[in-house]
C-alpha cells in the first residue's frame, strides 16, 4: 500500500502548485473537497515500486525524487518533482502498480487526492487531461536526459545537477539534505559522495555542508554541472497553457 502516514494540514490550498493553479475553477471543482493539504516529511515514502497507487500528490513546495530500486539493493533517481507537477499522475490512466518509488528528499506540503477520485475527474475534464499531457511531456524530457546523463557524464557533474534541480524546486540556496540521500539518488556509495562534496567545497560551489544541511553557491555549482541542468529545469518546458484543452479527448 502507498504511504498513508501523512498528517492532514488544512483543506485544499492549490495555489502553491503550478499545475493546479492553472486550472479554471470549474475544472478544479472536479477534484472536489477530497483535495486536501498534507505535510511531506523528509524521507517519507509516498509509494513504493510494485505497490498500488492510492494517492496523487501535487507538491506546493519541497522536492520528491522518483527512484528506481534494483534487485541488489542499489537505487538511483530518475527525476525530481516540485511545485511544477504531480506524483503518481499516471494513475489517471487506470489502476496499476507503481514502477518507481517516490521519496520526499526536501520536506514541504502538497495537495493530495485519492487516485480513484483523480481518475474520475480526469475522465470528465479536458483541461485536466491537457494539463496532465503537458506534465507527461516534461517528465519524459527528465527521464530521457537523465538516462543519457547517468550514462555519459562524470558523477561530480551529476551531483551538481541534482543539487541544482533541488534548488530550483525549493527556491533557495540552503537544502535540508543528507549525504545518504544523495548517495541513493546518484546510485553511488556514501564515501564517494563525501569525497565529491569535499571537492565542491574546495571549489566554492558549496559554502557549507553541515550534517543534514547543504548551502550552495548556485552560479559556481552551475559551472560544475553538465548541460543537462539547463534542459531539465522546471521552466525549460514552459508554462502550462489551457489553450489546447481539446488535445486530449474527454472520452478516456
Amino acid at each position: 500500500m502507498a504511504h498513508d502516514g501523512l498528517p492532514a494540514v488544512t483543506c485544499s490550498s492549490e495555489a502553491g502548485n503550478r499545475l493546479l493553479a492553472e486550472l479554471r475553477p470549474a475544472d478544479l471543482d472536479q477534484l472536489g473537497s477530497e483535495l486536501q493539504t498534507v505535510a511531506l516529511d523528509q524521507d517519507a515514502v509516498l509509494v513504493r515500486a510494485g505497490d498500488e497507487v492510492d494517492y496523487v500528490f501535487f507538491p506546493h513546495n519541497g522536492a520528491i525524487s522518483l527512484m528506481i530500486d534494483m534487485a541488489n539493493g542499489q537505487t538511483v533517481a530518475t527525476a525530481t518533482i516540485g511545485r511544477e507537477g504531480a506524483v503518481n499522475f499516471l494513475s489517471a490512466i487506470g489502476p496499476s502498480p507503481s514502477a518507481m518509488t517516490a521519496i520526499v528528499h526536501v520536506a514541504g506540503t502538497a495537495s493530495r487526492i485519492s487516485a480513484v477520485r483523480f481518475r474520475a475527474a480526469f475522465n470528465r475534464s479536458p483541461a485536466i487531461q491537457h494539463a496532465l499531457q503537458v506534465h507527461v511531456s516534461a517528465m519524459l524530457t527528465q527521464f530521457q536526459f537523465g538516462a543519457a546523463c547517468n550514462a555519459l557524464h562524470p558523477v561530480e557533474a551529476r551531483l551538481a545537477r541534482w543539487l541544482l534541480h533541488l534548488r530550483d524546486r525549493v527556491g533557495h540556496d540552503v537544502l535540508a539534505l543528507t549525504q545518504e540521500a544523495l548517495s541513493q539518488m546518484l546510485g553511488v556509495r556514501r564515501p564517494t559522495v563525501t569525497l565529491l562534496m569535499r571537492n565542491l567545497r574546495a571549489s566554492g560551489a558549496i559554502r557549507s555542508d553541515r550534517r543534514g544541511q547543504i548551502e550552495i553557491d548556485r552560479s559556481r555549482l552551475m559551472a560544475v554541472s553538465c548541460e543537462c541542468h539547463h534542459t531539465m529545469r522546471p521552466e525549460a518546458c514552459g508554462p502550462i497553457s489551457l489553450s489546447g484543452v481539446g488535445m486530449m479527448s474527454a472520452s478516456h
